[in-house]
């Protein structure tokens, strides 16, 4: 006889929505009806660059990613780890939802190598190794929520900053051996679109086959393209399903179901 598993909601949010304090209020109540077990993955990004521009440190970015030196670092762990997480955290608490505050260090929750130097040297950025699937597991069957923040470390004493994307990705992949994961990436539009100028045409479900009729299209192009290839990648090592979505719909389960 089969096992029926709980069912899972892992929600991953960027900085945008969580660092506004409407936009952070309104996330909150609804990650608050999110029916069953969850688990929150956030960013920050733009309260870093805010930080550290007050603090002399100059921001780089290459194609969107931040490059991390070591007074960068120092930074992201204050933002990411500290402001951003434990504002989350204390909302949730506000709302009656029990969570904790994590990164990738506590509990050797998520290790990672430094990325090797490229063409770019990216400084201390993780590459996920290894996630602890256990320990989570253990908090989300006492019904304690995990917000994750995006840090982890290297099992060598040094922190690294992780991009929040993979973080949400690797931790559904570990927890689909305990759970029925649904991994929710959010974005500022309501899923993936048929039609870049019409926000209401969202694609409702997207399988391998029509995820390559719609590239070769060029109705699914740019950045969207390796957002659907990591949902594929989700999908093969386990995850029930990846929903493309904005903050606002989480609750109600809508946008583009990947499968």
């Amino acid at each position: 006889m089969t096992q029926i598993r709980e069912k899972l909601t892992i929600v991953k949010v960027g900085g945008k929505i969580v660092e506004e304090e409407a936009t952070l209020r309104r996330l909150l109540a609804d990650f608050s009806a999110v029916d069953g077990c969850k688990l929150l993955v956030h960013g920050g990004g733009r309260s870093a660059t805010k930080i550290a521009s007050l603090l002399g440190i100059e921001s780089r970015m290459v194609d969107g990613r931040r490059v991390t030196d070591a007074e960068t670092l120092k930074v992201v762990t204050m933002v990411y780890g500290g402001l951003v997480n434990k504002n989350i955290v204390a909302g949730l608490q506000a709302a009656g939802v029990n969570a904790i505050g994590l990164t990738g260090a506590d509990m050797n929750l998520i290790r990672s190598v430094k990325r090797p130097v490229g063409e770019v040297d990216y400084g201390f950025v993780g590459d996920v190794e290894e996630v602890n699937g256990g320990v989570l597991a253990a908090f989300i069957r006492q019904g304690i929520v995990p917000v994750l923040a995006p840090l982890t470390h290297d099992r060598q004493g040094h922190l690294l900053n992780t991009n929040a994307d993979t973080i949400a990705g690797e931790t559904a992949k570990a927890l689909a051996a305990y759970f029925d994961v649904t991994l929710m990436f959010c974005f500022e539009k309501k899923g993936v679109l048929s039609d870049e100028t019409d926000d209401n045409s969202v694609i409702p479900r997207i399988d391998r086959r029509l995820f390559e009729q719609y590239t070769a299209q060029g109705i699914i192009r740019g950045g969207m393209i390796p957002k659907l290839e990591n949902a594929f990648r989700a999908v093969d090592a386990g995850v029930r399903e990846v929903v493309i979505t904005q903050a606002s719909e989480i609750h109600k389960g809508t946008g583009t179901s990947v499968h």
